[in-house]
């Protein structure tokens, strides 16, 4: 019955389910939400590390900006 899981017509129900539940209007907003997340998500993986846990950078002792008496 179930041989190769996602069978046409389940996708065509599935299609039908969200069309009635969400509308036509709103299917494309969240369509294009979606694939917008998934390009920054990849590009995210993609990048180097930012470095966002890294410590802040210290100054030498000697290069204060401060007037010394």
């Amino acid at each position: 019955m179930l041989k190769n899981g996602l069978e046409p017509w389940h996708i065509i129900v599935l299609v039908v389910v969200l069309f009635l539940l969400f509308g036509g209007k709103k299917l494309p907003e969240m369509a294009r939400g979606l694939a917008q997340s998934l390009k920054v998500f990849k590009s995210e993986m993609k990048s180097p590390d930012d470095g966002t846990d890294a410590k802040p950078e210290e100054k030498p002792s000697g290069s204060d900006d401060a007037p010394r008496a």
